[in-house]
């Protein structure tokens, strides 16, 4: 008898899709404006397209890995994150208030950092076991020898 296994699609899962493809549409206009949002932001345009790829990458990881990390992973990742981007930005607004013109290269230079970090901990984060699958190799049904 062939057992059907759904995969229960919670909010966190639909959340951890979302972030991915948040970082994916951010990444593609990062390529796509590079040269505007290079100059507005005062960053080299290389900077943003390097950015907009890490991002690409890093979103389109963590959309793939959904089905096979754990939430409380993406969580602890997403949080880690988050509060990384807040504090590149805080960085990023002081040194521009002084009148660096590196501000934005700060906020840019975790953008392109942080998501190949976040996919890099997502790939090494053990894998989800499914019910079906036994605790410890080996401890599953044995074939009988004869």
């Amino acid at each position: 008898m062939a057992r059907v296994v759904a995969s229960r699609v919670t909010r966190q899962t639909v959340g951890a899709v979302a972030d991915g493809a948040f970082k994916v549409l951010l990444g593609a206009v990062g390529i796509a404006g590079a040269a505007p949002l290079g100059r507005l932001l005062g960053t080299p345009v290389w900077l943003m397209a390097v950015s907009g790829v890490a991002l690409l990458i890093g979103g389109g990881i963590e959309i793939g890995y959904t089905r096979s990390r754990s939430m409380r992973t993406y969580t602890r990742l997403m949080i880690a994150y988050d509060s990384g981007w807040v504090l590149a930005a805080l960085a990023g607004l002081l040194m521009a208030r002084q009148g660096s013109g590196a501000g934005g290269e700060v906020w840019m230079g975790y953008q392109t950092a942080a998501p190949i970090l976040f996919a890099a901990l997502l790939i090494a984060a053990p894998p989800v076991r499914t019910p079906l699958e036994p605790r410890h190799p080996g401890s599953g049904a044995r074939a009988a020898s004869t």
